[in-house]
Protein backbone atom coordinates (compact mmCIF):
# COMPACT_ATOMS: atom_id res chain seq x y z
CA UNK A 1 0.00 0.00 0.00
CA UNK A 2 1.57 3.23 -0.64
CA UNK A 3 1.33 6.45 0.74
CA UNK A 4 -0.26 10.05 -1.41
CA UNK A 5 2.44 12.35 -1.29
CA UNK A 6 1.71 15.37 0.47
CA UNK A 7 0.17 18.01 -1.43
CA UNK A 8 2.67 20.92 -1.82
CA UNK A 9 2.62 23.86 0.33
CA UNK A 10 0.58 27.31 -1.01
CA UNK A 11 2.90 30.06 -1.38
CA UNK A 12 1.91 32.88 1.50
CA UNK A 13 0.03 35.64 0.87
CA UNK A 14 1.87 38.08 0.63
CA UNK A 15 1.09 41.96 -1.14
CA UNK A 16 4.42 43.94 -2.17
CA UNK A 17 3.87 43.60 -5.48
CA UNK A 18 -0.34 44.55 -5.39
CA UNK A 19 1.12 47.74 -3.38
CA UNK A 20 3.16 48.19 -6.11
CA UNK A 21 1.29 48.30 -8.77
CA UNK A 22 -1.46 50.39 -6.92
CA UNK A 23 0.36 53.12 -5.99
CA UNK A 24 2.29 53.10 -9.64
CA UNK A 25 -1.67 53.55 -11.26
CA UNK A 26 -2.75 55.53 -8.79
CA UNK A 27 0.16 58.03 -9.35
CA UNK A 28 -1.10 57.66 -12.85
CA UNK A 29 -4.26 58.94 -12.38
CA UNK A 30 -3.25 61.74 -10.28
CA UNK A 31 -0.99 62.86 -13.18
CA UNK A 32 -3.35 62.82 -15.34
CA UNK A 33 -5.86 64.77 -13.00
CA UNK A 34 -2.89 67.29 -12.11
CA UNK A 35 -2.22 67.68 -15.74
CA UNK A 36 -5.99 68.42 -16.68
CA UNK A 37 -6.26 70.73 -14.00
CA UNK A 38 -2.93 72.70 -15.24
CA UNK A 39 -4.35 73.18 -18.87
CA UNK A 40 -7.85 74.25 -17.51
CA UNK A 41 -8.02 75.39 -14.27
CA UNK A 42 -7.50 79.07 -15.31
CA UNK A 43 -10.34 79.00 -18.18
CA UNK A 44 -12.35 77.40 -15.49
CA UNK A 45 -11.64 79.28 -11.87
CA UNK A 46 -9.03 82.07 -12.79
CA UNK A 47 -9.41 85.19 -12.09
CA UNK A 48 -10.80 85.52 -15.59
CA UNK A 49 -12.62 82.00 -15.57
CA UNK A 50 -16.46 81.07 -15.91
CA UNK A 51 -16.55 80.81 -12.30
CA UNK A 52 -13.94 83.13 -10.87
CA UNK A 53 -12.22 81.44 -7.35
CA UNK A 54 -11.95 84.84 -6.00
CA UNK A 55 -15.87 85.37 -5.71
CA UNK A 56 -16.27 82.24 -4.88
CA UNK A 57 -14.52 82.42 -1.70
CA UNK A 58 -15.77 85.78 -0.97
CA UNK A 59 -19.40 84.11 -1.11
CA UNK A 60 -18.02 81.05 1.11
CA UNK A 61 -16.69 83.59 3.87
CA UNK A 62 -19.57 85.68 3.43
CA UNK A 63 -22.37 82.86 4.34
CA UNK A 64 -20.16 81.06 7.10
CA UNK A 65 -18.83 84.46 8.29
CA UNK A 66 -15.29 84.46 8.73
CA UNK A 67 -12.35 83.06 6.42
CA UNK A 68 -11.71 80.46 9.33
CA UNK A 69 -15.05 79.04 8.89
CA UNK A 70 -14.75 78.67 5.74
CA UNK A 71 -11.74 76.88 5.43
CA UNK A 72 -13.28 74.57 8.11
CA UNK A 73 -15.98 73.83 5.69
CA UNK A 74 -14.23 73.45 2.58
CA UNK A 75 -10.13 72.84 3.46
CA UNK A 76 -8.03 74.22 0.66
CA UNK A 77 -4.69 75.13 0.45
CA UNK A 78 -6.40 78.19 -1.77
CA UNK A 79 -7.73 79.88 1.15
CA UNK A 80 -4.10 81.52 1.92
CA UNK A 81 -3.37 82.49 -1.74
CA UNK A 82 -5.70 81.98 -4.55
CA UNK A 83 -4.11 83.72 -7.14
CA UNK A 84 -3.86 83.28 -11.17
CA UNK A 85 -0.26 81.64 -10.16
CA UNK A 86 -0.86 79.89 -7.38
CA UNK A 87 -3.64 77.82 -9.16
CA UNK A 88 -1.09 76.80 -12.28
CA UNK A 89 1.90 75.79 -9.03
CA UNK A 90 -0.29 73.80 -7.33
CA UNK A 91 -1.49 72.05 -10.51
CA UNK A 92 2.02 71.56 -11.72
CA UNK A 93 3.56 70.53 -8.69
CA UNK A 94 0.97 67.96 -7.96
CA UNK A 95 1.57 66.76 -11.56
CA UNK A 96 5.59 66.45 -10.51
CA UNK A 97 4.52 64.79 -7.58
CA UNK A 98 2.29 62.22 -9.45
CA UNK A 99 5.52 61.58 -11.88
CA UNK A 100 7.80 60.67 -8.72
CA UNK A 101 5.20 57.85 -7.99
CA UNK A 102 4.87 56.62 -11.21
CA UNK A 103 8.54 56.52 -11.21
CA UNK A 104 8.55 54.25 -7.93
CA UNK A 105 9.03 56.69 -5.19
CA UNK A 106 5.93 56.89 -2.81
CA UNK A 107 5.72 57.29 0.99
CA UNK A 108 2.83 58.60 3.13
CA UNK A 109 4.04 62.24 3.02
CA UNK A 110 3.83 62.40 -0.35
CA UNK A 111 0.63 60.84 -0.52
CA UNK A 112 -0.43 62.77 1.97
CA UNK A 113 0.44 65.93 -0.15
CA UNK A 114 -1.00 64.60 -3.16
CA UNK A 115 -4.42 63.78 -1.74
CA UNK A 116 -4.68 67.52 0.23
CA UNK A 117 -3.37 69.00 -2.64
CA UNK A 118 -5.91 67.91 -5.50
CA UNK A 119 -8.64 68.40 -2.40
CA UNK A 120 -7.50 71.83 -2.36
CA UNK A 121 -8.78 71.84 -6.10
CA UNK A 122 -11.97 69.56 -5.43
CA UNK A 123 -12.99 72.04 -2.61
CA UNK A 124 -13.01 75.14 -5.12
CA UNK A 125 -13.42 73.71 -8.29
CA UNK A 126 -17.17 74.51 -7.66
CA UNK A 127 -19.35 72.78 -10.82
CA UNK A 128 -16.46 71.86 -12.84
CA UNK A 129 -15.01 69.32 -9.64
CA UNK A 130 -18.46 68.09 -8.69
CA UNK A 131 -18.24 64.97 -10.39
CA UNK A 132 -18.41 61.23 -8.88
CA UNK A 133 -15.06 59.90 -9.96
CA UNK A 134 -13.36 63.47 -8.31
CA UNK A 135 -14.64 62.15 -5.01
CA UNK A 136 -13.57 58.98 -5.50
CA UNK A 137 -10.18 59.74 -6.00
CA UNK A 138 -9.74 61.17 -2.83
CA UNK A 139 -10.79 58.79 -0.75
CA UNK A 140 -8.70 55.98 -2.89
CA UNK A 141 -5.98 58.32 -2.22
CA UNK A 142 -6.64 58.90 1.75
CA UNK A 143 -6.10 55.10 1.62
CA UNK A 144 -3.09 55.20 -0.12
CA UNK A 145 -1.55 57.34 2.20
CA UNK A 146 -1.65 54.46 4.84
CA UNK A 147 -0.39 51.71 2.18
CA UNK A 148 3.32 52.86 2.47
CA UNK A 149 5.47 54.26 5.29
CA UNK A 150 5.78 57.05 6.36
CA UNK A 151 9.14 58.29 5.17
CA UNK A 152 10.79 55.43 3.43
CA UNK A 153 9.47 55.84 -0.15
CA UNK A 154 10.97 53.05 -2.22
CA UNK A 155 9.23 50.46 -3.81
CA UNK A 156 10.24 47.62 -1.71
CA UNK A 157 11.00 49.67 1.57
CA UNK A 158 11.36 47.62 4.97
CA UNK A 159 7.50 47.75 5.89
CA UNK A 160 5.69 45.22 4.47
CA UNK A 161 2.09 46.49 3.23
CA UNK A 162 -0.28 46.68 6.27
CA UNK A 163 -3.70 44.03 5.38
CA UNK A 164 -6.23 46.21 7.41
CA UNK A 165 -5.14 48.70 4.54
CA UNK A 166 -6.28 46.40 1.75
CA UNK A 167 -9.10 45.31 3.39
CA UNK A 168 -9.96 48.81 3.18
CA UNK A 169 -9.41 49.17 -0.71
CA UNK A 170 -12.02 45.86 -1.14
CA UNK A 171 -14.11 47.27 1.07
CA UNK A 172 -14.13 50.59 -0.97
CA UNK A 173 -14.38 47.71 -4.42
CA UNK A 174 -17.53 46.40 -2.94
CA UNK A 175 -19.33 49.19 -2.02
CA UNK A 176 -18.94 50.84 -5.40
CA UNK A 177 -20.08 48.63 -7.57
CA UNK A 178 -22.72 47.38 -5.38
CA UNK A 179 -24.17 50.39 -5.28
CA UNK A 180 -23.43 50.81 -8.99
CA UNK A 181 -26.03 47.76 -9.53
CA UNK A 182 -28.08 48.99 -6.79
CA UNK A 183 -28.67 52.90 -8.50
CA UNK A 184 -29.70 50.62 -12.32
CA UNK A 185 -31.79 47.87 -10.43
CA UNK A 186 -34.13 50.86 -8.71
CA UNK A 187 -33.82 53.16 -11.83
CA UNK A 188 -35.21 52.82 -15.35
CA UNK A 189 -37.29 49.49 -16.44
CA UNK A 190 -34.35 48.77 -19.06
CA UNK A 191 -31.88 47.19 -16.49
CA UNK A 192 -34.43 44.66 -15.41
CA UNK A 193 -35.64 43.80 -18.52
CA UNK A 194 -32.04 43.40 -19.79
CA UNK A 195 -32.13 46.06 -22.46
CA UNK A 196 -30.26 49.21 -21.34
CA UNK A 197 -27.10 47.90 -23.99
CA UNK A 198 -29.63 48.26 -26.19
CA UNK A 199 -29.84 52.56 -26.27
CA UNK A 200 -26.51 52.92 -23.82
CA UNK A 201 -24.20 53.48 -26.29
CA UNK A 202 -25.53 55.76 -28.32
CA UNK A 203 -27.08 57.79 -25.66
CA UNK A 204 -24.15 58.16 -23.44
CA UNK A 205 -22.77 61.59 -22.73
CA UNK A 206 -19.01 61.07 -24.30
CA UNK A 207 -18.86 58.53 -27.07
CA UNK A 208 -15.53 57.21 -28.34
CA UNK A 209 -14.82 55.88 -32.06
CA UNK A 210 -15.71 52.30 -30.69
CA UNK A 211 -18.97 53.07 -29.57
CA UNK A 212 -20.94 52.76 -32.49
CA UNK A 213 -19.23 49.39 -32.90
CA UNK A 214 -20.97 48.24 -29.69
CA UNK A 215 -24.43 49.74 -30.39
CA UNK A 216 -24.90 47.40 -33.64
CA UNK A 217 -24.01 44.31 -31.97
CA UNK A 218 -26.70 41.45 -31.56
CA UNK A 219 -28.80 42.20 -29.04
CA UNK A 220 -28.57 38.99 -27.44
CA UNK A 221 -24.59 39.86 -27.37
CA UNK A 222 -26.13 43.20 -25.62
CA UNK A 223 -28.19 41.22 -22.75
CA UNK A 224 -25.41 39.17 -22.20
CA UNK A 225 -23.33 42.16 -21.81
CA UNK A 226 -26.30 43.42 -18.84
CA UNK A 227 -25.91 40.40 -16.96
CA UNK A 228 -22.38 40.56 -17.29
CA UNK A 229 -22.89 44.28 -16.08
CA UNK A 230 -24.60 42.14 -13.03
CA UNK A 231 -22.18 39.14 -12.40
CA UNK A 232 -18.77 41.98 -12.27
CA UNK A 233 -21.71 44.49 -9.84
CA UNK A 234 -24.09 42.27 -8.03
CA UNK A 235 -21.76 38.79 -7.53
CA UNK A 236 -18.27 39.47 -7.56
CA UNK A 237 -17.64 42.45 -4.90
CA UNK A 238 -19.04 39.52 -2.22
CA UNK A 239 -15.96 37.69 -3.17
CA UNK A 240 -13.48 40.45 -2.68
CA UNK A 241 -13.49 39.31 1.07
CA UNK A 242 -13.16 35.24 0.06
CA UNK A 243 -9.78 33.72 0.38
CA UNK A 244 -7.50 33.39 -2.52
CA UNK A 245 -8.78 31.69 -5.62
CA UNK A 246 -12.40 33.44 -5.50
CA UNK A 247 -11.07 36.67 -4.68
CA UNK A 248 -8.87 36.33 -7.44
CA UNK A 249 -11.66 35.59 -9.79
CA UNK A 250 -13.58 38.21 -8.41
CA UNK A 251 -10.66 40.85 -8.80
CA UNK A 252 -10.52 39.41 -12.81
CA UNK A 253 -14.19 39.59 -13.42
CA UNK A 254 -14.47 43.44 -11.58
CA UNK A 255 -11.04 44.57 -13.60
CA UNK A 256 -12.94 43.05 -17.10
CA UNK A 257 -15.96 45.01 -16.85
CA UNK A 258 -14.14 48.22 -15.81
CA UNK A 259 -11.59 47.95 -19.33
CA UNK A 260 -15.01 47.16 -21.37
CA UNK A 261 -16.20 50.34 -19.96
CA UNK A 262 -13.29 51.79 -20.80
CA UNK A 263 -13.55 50.57 -24.66
CA UNK A 264 -17.11 51.36 -25.42
CA UNK A 265 -17.02 54.86 -23.63
CA UNK A 266 -15.07 57.80 -22.26
CA UNK A 267 -15.67 58.97 -18.47
CA UNK A 268 -12.71 60.09 -17.98
CA UNK A 269 -10.27 58.47 -15.27
CA UNK A 270 -13.20 56.44 -13.26
CA UNK A 271 -12.88 53.87 -14.85
CA UNK A 272 -9.58 53.83 -14.40
CA UNK A 273 -9.57 54.99 -11.05
CA UNK A 274 -12.65 51.76 -9.89
CA UNK A 275 -9.66 49.47 -10.66
CA UNK A 276 -7.10 50.76 -7.88
CA UNK A 277 -9.18 49.24 -5.13
CA UNK A 278 -10.16 46.21 -7.56
CA UNK A 279 -6.34 45.20 -7.59
CA UNK A 280 -6.23 44.36 -3.59
CA UNK A 281 -7.84 40.72 -4.68
CA UNK A 282 -5.09 39.77 -5.68
CA UNK A 283 -1.49 39.08 -3.84
CA UNK A 284 1.96 38.64 -5.51
CA UNK A 285 1.11 34.87 -6.32
CA UNK A 286 -0.96 36.60 -9.27
CA UNK A 287 1.22 39.34 -10.13
CA UNK A 288 4.13 37.20 -10.28
CA UNK A 289 2.50 35.05 -13.32
CA UNK A 290 1.97 38.74 -15.04
CA UNK A 291 5.31 41.01 -14.36
CA UNK A 292 8.68 40.77 -14.92
CA UNK A 293 10.67 38.44 -12.79
CA UNK A 294 12.94 40.95 -11.71
CA UNK A 295 9.93 42.82 -9.85
CA UNK A 296 8.77 39.09 -8.13
CA UNK A 297 12.74 38.00 -7.09
CA UNK A 298 12.91 41.68 -5.57
CA UNK A 299 9.04 41.01 -3.21
CA UNK A 300 10.57 37.54 -2.62
CA UNK A 301 13.25 39.11 -1.36
CA UNK A 302 11.28 42.23 0.60
CA UNK A 303 9.13 39.81 2.61
CA UNK A 304 11.20 37.45 4.76
CA UNK A 305 13.70 41.07 5.36
CA UNK A 306 10.26 43.05 6.48
CA UNK A 307 10.33 44.48 9.66
CA UNK A 308 7.13 45.20 11.69
CA UNK A 309 5.21 48.14 11.69
CA UNK A 310 3.59 49.38 15.30
CA UNK A 311 1.48 52.00 14.27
Amino acid sequence: MTTAEPSPARPPENYWLTRFVILRLLGCIYAVAFLAAARQILPLIGSHGLLPLDLFLARVQSALGSKASGFYRLPSVFWFVHSDTALQVGAWVGFALSLLVVAGYANALMMAALWALYMSFVHVGQDWYGYGWEIQLLETGFLAIFLCPLLDGRPFPKRGPPRVVLWLFRWLIFRIMLGAALIKLRGDVVWRDLTALYYHFETQPIPNPLSRWFHFLPHWILKGGVLFNYLAELVAPFFAFYPRIARHIAGVIMVLFQLTLILGGNLSFLNWLTIVPALACFDDSFWSRLLPGALSRRATAAAPAAQPSVP
